[in-house]
């Protein structure tokens, strides 16, 4: 039985090959139906790959911003740091509370920076690098850095005032620069601070004291209340979801939801169009493959039945243009491969001045080449068995009658 296998294999082989004029067109009619659809799924694969790409590495597009004020406790805060679809939640103050003014001995100069409350794990910051912490430890975006003509390590002065018991009065504190900001981070000139920090700016010019840093003032705050926070998704995919849970407590919230699904949408429009196209151009080649293998047993209808005569069973017949289709499959998915590693990179290149560094807008992953070997092998298979089953049905009689 394994030697008749063999001894099929091995037929189904040679003549594959001897008759390799034919073969040339069959492989070169696959090749002609998956390549263009290969180079076809690269560019939507590209395109929107690297759309989606964007909007998962870009932390702004998984921001959640409250609209106008609001009155949060820490618990409140706390309780939304506890969901599994919040990456990154810290408290916000008053916006007139939230500034600094900022000078270097560099700069020569006063500035005035927007102070933004952070901690481990902001996502605007990179996470290699030292994180705001305490009441002197501060990172800097870059285009206050650059102002200030300081860079990581350097100390910066901070001031600020207040009228209080009908005096005005102001208060220094020197702060370290631990680290500057992507210029993606915050495009604005602004310093990043920890929440404790932000909290004693705005006691301060509540009129409250800060022990801390030995301001004199009202007693400290007991009962704090917050009229904003940074909230941060831990997935593009969960925005939407956070976005409705907020509008169901009554928290008018703005996001980028909109412009994910817009995304999610083209994706899904773009794979629906291009498996239309791929089942049609499968399907077309399926049916040219089966008919000439049909053909093909019919004109070989002599050497089939003296292979029936000789003793090779119905398998081993149906396994002759199963093997011829395999080849088929495996020789045209291999320069389909090739036509699309050709046109890919010519798109690329020409797009080339048009891109990011490293973007490429026509692109495979491995395993698209793997499902496309399975599904062309599959449907030659498929087209090869029927033929098969034609060549079973030769009957031993018609050899004998041609001797």
């Amino acid at each position: 039985m394994l030697r008749q296998l063999r001894h099929s294999l091995v037929l189904a082989s040679r003549d594959y090959f001897h008759e390799w004029r034919i073969s040339i067109c069959f492989v070169l009619a696959l090749a002609a139906v998956l390549g263009p659809m290969l180079v076809l799924f690269g560019l939507k694969f590209g395109i929107v790959g690297s759309m989606i790409e964007e909007l998962v590495e870009d932390p702004v597009k998984r921001e959640i911003r409250p609209v106008g004020s609001g009155r949060y406790d820490r618990a409140w805060i706390d309780t939304l740091r506890q969901r599994d679809d919040v990456e990154f939640i810290v408290p916000r103050i008053r916006s007139i509370a939230s500034t600094l003014s900022v000078s270097s001995e560099q700069a020569g100069r006063i500035l005035q920076f927007e102070v933004i409350p952070s901690a481990n794990g902001d996502p605007l910051l990179n996470p290699q690098l030292a994180a705001p912490s305490g009441l002197d430890r501060i990172v800097l975006s870059a285009s206050a850095a650059k102002k200030l003509q300081v860079n990581a390590g350097d100390h910066i002065e901070g001031s600020l005032r207040r009228q209080y018991n009908g005096r005005r009065e102001r208060v220094s504190l020197n702060l370290q620069v631990v680290a500057i900001a992507p210029a993606t981070a915050f495009s604005r000139d602004g310093l990043f601070a920890s929440v404790a920090l932000v909290e004693a700016l705005e006691d301060f010019r509540d009129g409250h004291a800060v022990p801390a840093l030995g301001w004199e003032g009202a007693d400290a705050v007991q009962d704090r209340r917050y009229t904003g926070f940074r909230l941060y998704a831990k997935s593009i995919y969960g925005v939407a979801a956070l976005q409705e849970s907020f509008e169901r407590s009554g928290i008018d919230v703005r996001t980028r939801a909109a412009d994910i699904e817009s995304v999610r949408r083209m994706d899904q429009t773009l794979s629906a169009i291009y498996w239309a196209i791929a089942l049609i151009g499968l399907g077309g080649f399926s049916l040219s493959l089966g008919a000439s293998l049909w053909a093909n047993v019919d004109r070989k209808r002599k050497e089939l039945s003296v292979l029936r005569l000789v003793g090779f069973h119905t398998g081993e017949i149906i396994l002759f243009p199963v093997v011829q289709g395999l080849y088929t499959a495996l020789l045209g998915w291999a320069l389909a491969c090739g036509i699309y590693a050709a046109a890919a990179w010519s798109i690329n290149f020409m797009l080339a001045p048009q891109l990011e560094s490293a973007q490429k807008i026509c692109r495979l992953l491995p395993e698209h080449y793997a499902i496309a070997l399975v599904i062309t092998a599959g449907a030659s298979m498929l087209a090869a068995i029927l033929a098969g089953i034609r060549a079973a049905r030769v009957e031993p009689s018609e050899g004998l009658r041609e001797i």
